[in-house]
C-alpha cells in the first residue's frame, strides 16, 4: 500500500459501520486504496476518495450546510484532495476553511470519521459518472458569526437539526445528520 494513502487507511482503522451498505464502501474503499498509489484520490478515476463535513457550532447545536448550485441541493462543505493530499480530515478542515471562512474550525468532539458513504456523481460536460467515496467527519466552530461563503453562487444556512431535516433532499445526507444530531445534545 502505498505511504501516502496510510492516513486514509489510519482513518479507517478501527471504524465500524453502521449499514451494510458502509460495510460495502469500507471494503470497496479499503480495496481502492490497495491498488496503484496515489489511484484513491485521482479525479479521473471512476471510484475516488473525497472528505467532506458537517460543521457544528456546539453552544447553539446548530449545523452548517452549504447550497451546491450543480446539485441543487443544501449540502456538507468537502470536496477532492488537492495535488499531495493524502489525509482525509485534513481535506475536509481546508475545504471547510474555502468555503465557509470559519478561521477556526476543529475536529469534534474528536477527529473520528463519523460516516463513509459512495455517492453516485452524474455525467456533465467535463466529467463522465463517476462515484466518491465519501469520508465524513464533524468539526466545530466557536465564531458562527465568522461565516463567510466562497462565492454568492453557494450561500450558507446556520440550521437547527430540524430545520436542516426539512432542507436536505439527500438520503446520504440526512445519514450523516441522524449520526451528528445525537452529539449536539446538550
Amino acid at each position: 500500500m502505498a505511504t501516502a494513502d496510510h492516513a486514509a487507511v489510519n482513518v479507517l482503522t478501527g471504524y465500524r459501520p453502521k449499514t451494510t451498505a458502509e460495510c460495502v464502501a469500507v471494503k470497496r474503499v479499503r480495496a481502492l486504496m490497495e491498488g496503484e498509489p496515489g489511484t484513491p484520490w485521482h479525479r479521473s478515476s471512476p471510484l475516488h476518495i473525497t472528505a467532506s463535513a458537517l460543521i457544528v457550532h456546539p453552544d447553539s447545536g446548530r449545523v452548517l450546510l452549504r447550497w451546491h448550485q450543480r446539485h441543487q441541493a443544501w449540502l456538507l462543505v468537502g470536496g477532492h484532495a488537492d495535488p499531495g493530499e493524502h489525509d482525509p480530515l485534513a481535506i475536509a478542515l481546508r475545504e471547510g476553511r474555502e468555503e465557509t471562512g470559519l478561521p477556526d474550525l476543529a475536529p469534534w468532539p474528536d477527529a473520528e470519521v463519523r460516516h463513509l458513504v459512495i455517492v453516485p456523481v452524474p455525467a456533465n460536460s467535463r466529467e463522465p459518472a463517476h462515484e466518491h467515496a465519501d469520508i465524513r467527519f464533524v468539526l466545530a466552530t466557536s465564531v458562527p458569526e465568522a461565516v463567510r461563503p466562497e462565492n454568492p453562487d453557494a450561500p450558507l444556512r446556520w440550521l437547527t437539526p430540524d430545520e436542516a431535516r426539512m432542507a436536505i433532499t439527500e438520503a446520504n445526507i440526512l445519514d450523516t445528520l441522524s449520526r451528528v444530531e445525537p452529539l449536539l445534545v446538550r
